[in-house]
């Protein structure tokens, strides 16, 4: 016969497993979705998508997009010294 103290013994470890088993997931679905957006970002950013074989298609959209994300932090920016600060 299993005493009071035993069936709550057993609860609070399969508690602590069932714990460690959905940190050690979600731990590998986090980490996974920022690699990934991550490379998608770099990917964007060094125009992956151009044409291999047009040095010029690739650089202009390098360049580009490079101009693009620098024009959004500096309005970013902007606008919370402006309106916020």
């Amino acid at each position: 016969m299993t005493s009071h103290r035993d069936r709550q013994e057993k609860k609070r470890e399969e508690a602590l497993r069932a714990i460690d088993r959905a940190t050690v997931e979600s731990e590998t679905i986090t980490g996974s979705t920022l690699a990934r957006m991550a490379q998608r970002a770099q990917d964007h950013l060094a125009g992956a998508d151009a044409d291999e074989t047009d040095r010029i298609e690739v650089w202009g959209r390098r360049i580009g997009r490079t101009a693009g994300l620098l024009f959004a932090i500096g309005l970013v920016i902007y606008l919370v010294t402006t309106y916020l600060l």
